[in-house]
Parts: C-alpha cells; structure tokens; sequence
C-alpha cells in the first residue's frame, strides 16, 4: 500500500473504489438515467453540449450535473491530500484532436469504456464486441508508447490556470441546477439558455440532488485511487501490473450484482436499451475511442479527474471530447438504436487514420 496516498491507493483500496461506482452506477439508473447508462462519461457529455446548444439533437439534450461534480471532487480530494498542482504541457492541438474522435468513436459504439462495461453488468451482450475493441485500441496505445510516443512533458503552471476547469464545473452545476428557459417547444422541450430535452435519453435523469452527490463521491474516490478503465488494460499489457484492472473487475461484479438485485438484467443481443447490435462498428468505435484514450493518458473519467486536480492538458481532451460531441451530432455521425448512421463509419476509419498519424508523428525527445 502506498502510505502517502492512503487507503483508497491499495488493493482493497481500488476494489472499493470500483466497486462504489458499479454500485451507484446501477442505482443512478434505477434511479431515472438511461437504462445501462447509470454513469457513461461520453454520453454525458454529449448530453451537455446538447444542453448548451452546441448540437441541436432534441433527445439527448441535458446538462448532466454528474460529470461537473465528478470535476469538483476530484478537486476536493486533491486539496484535501495536497495533491491540487496545476500543470500544463505541450501538444495542446493534438490532445484537443485526440478527444474529438475519441467522442465520435464513441457515440458510433454508443458509449464511452464506463459505458461498455456497465452495458455488460447489464445483460447486453453487444459490448463484448465494443470490449474486444477497446482492448484492440489500448493495444495500438501500448505499440505506440513502447516506440517512444509521448506529447511532452508537464511543468508546473499559474494556480489561475489550475482552476479554469473546476470554475467551468461550478458554472455547469449552478446551470443545471437553475436551469434556465426561454420557454418551452411545441414538443414540451425546455427551449434555451440550457436545453432540455422532452422525450428521449436526454430527458431520462435521477433526482438531481443524489446525481450531484453520486458525482462529487465518484470524483473524490478516482482521485485518491487513480481509477482508471483504460489505465488498467494498458498497466496489465505494458507493465505486467494488475492493480487498476482489480477496480475495474470490481465495478463490473459490483454492477451486476446490482443490475440483478434491481431487476435492472437482460441478457441478449436484441432489444438493448440505447445500443445497436452492429458487431463490426461496435468494435471499431471502440478501437477508436481505446486508442485515443491510451495516447492521452487515461479513460474518458481519468481526464475529468486529471482536470480536477489541476491538469490543463486534461481539460484541453476534455474541451475536445465536447467538441467532438457537437460534431458528431451537427454532422450526423452518432449512431442510434437501430444501428451506425450513414457517415459514421467513415468518421471512425478517418478517426483511426488521424489517431494513428498522431500516434506515430509524436515522439520523446531524447
């Protein structure tokens, strides 16, 4: 155990850790989140830019208080431990690119690694293709990080600097929690400053006061764990070390165990709540999104986290995450329920084309 970071840094540590998220991942959507979409980071924030206008897609249009609050406590836990240091680095334009398409690899899957996991716990048996895709992309990470990628190092920044995000956090959860209207659709959809959609995954929400709590514990747990779900494939294949992956077990037992006390549970191909059964493109967009996050530096979570405690980069993939979001939904690349849009395969193999140059274009100085 690592006496500096406490408890939560340990073995059992990681397993409380991820076992608290699976747990309140399947209440959150008992609650009134999307089905299997207790907690998807990617979703989520889709869901904001949406909310904020930025993409015009009425049924996934709400401002998720979860991910600001997972920001904030992330921010807690590291001023708590001492840990709060802001940071930035290099590659700024790159990292943005790297959360762009991590998004719109996605939103062609139709969820982010939290996501593919927690579909899982839930009986749907699609995401073992995304799965095996998210394992192909962090695979790609590991070629690229053993050739030498790296997009520089970090030095130590203006505490102004370090508080950009967690100040756009506090700016999002007192928006979501006034929500303000101009009025209302013909279809009953809040209409501006913060949309909010009438019918569809966007208007499907727990109450907000436990959402805002689940997400500043969640925050504060990764922070103090380094939960990570892309860290724990890329630590197991690049330095044989199985420490994160035993947070991820523990979600993924802890949110079936859940799902199936609930009767949250269904096992099959067919039918799955907000997902389609494209094996090829569930496989692909998740290679997309595994790959991106591996040459970023952590799962869609870990950004959030990161940019809690004060890492200018991570709010830079987080900025781009959003962007991309936006993107996908204006052009027409997010998939649905009954399958890929007709653009969004293309996004995927350029995603993988860019991600790739990228991958290969950045290397440690020596």
């Amino acid at each position: 155990m690592n006496k500096k970071l406490g408890f939560l840094a340990s073995r059992p540590g990681i397993v409380v850790t991820g076992a608290a998220i699976g747990i309140i991942a399947s209440v959150l959507s008992f609650l009134g989140n999307p089905a299997n979409m207790g907690i998807c980071v990617a979703c989520f924030e889709r869901d904001i830019a949406g909310a904020l206008g930025l993409h015009r897609a009425a049924a996934v249009q709400y401002l998720r208080p979860e991910i600001p609050a997972f920001i904030l406590g992330s921010l807690l836990a590291a001023l708590l431990a001492g840990e709060w240091r802001p940071r930035t680095g290099s590659a700024p334009l790159a990292r943005f690119v790297l959360g762009a398409f991590s998004m719109i690899g996605a939103l062609v899957f139709l969820g982010c690694p939290w996501r593919a996991w927690l579909r899982l716990a839930g009986g749907d048996l699609n995401a073992l293709l995304g799965l095996a895709g998210l394992f192909a992309g962090v695979l790609g990470g590991v070629f690229f990080l053993r050739r030498g990628y790296s997009l520089g190092r970090s030095y130590a920044a203006p505490k102004a600097l370090g508080l950009v995000m967690p100040a756009i956090a506090l700016g999002l959860l007192a928006l979501a929690i006034a929500a303000p209207q101009f009025g209302l659709g013909a279809d009953g959809a809040a209409i501006g400053p913060v949309y909010r959609s009438a019918k569809g995954p966007g208007s499907q929400a727990a109450p907000i006061v436990i959402s805002i709590a689940a997400g500043l514990l969640i925050g504060y747990l990764a922070q103090r764990s380094r939960f990570c779900t892309v860290g724990a494939v890329r630590d197991v294949v690049l330095f044989k070390d199985g420490h994160l992956l035993y947070g991820l077990l523990a979600l993924f037992g802890a949110a079936l165990a859940a799902n199936l006390a609930l009767g949250r549970f269904k096992l099959g191909f067919e039918g799955q709540p907000v997902a389609h059964d494209d094996g090829l493109w569930n496989f692909l967009g998740m290679a997309l999104s595994g790959l991106a996050f591996t040459l970023a530096g952590g799962c869609p979570g870990r950004q959030l986290f990161l940019s809690g405690e004060g890492d200018a980069d991570a709010g830079v993939f987080v900025i781009g995450m959003i962007a991309g979001a936006a993107f996908a939904h204006n052009f027409n690349l997010a998939s649905s329920g009954t399958g890929p849009s007709p653009y969004g395969p293309a996004a995927a193999v350029i995603g993988l084309v860019v991600v790739a140059l990228i991958g290969f274009g950045f290397k440690e100085r020596t």
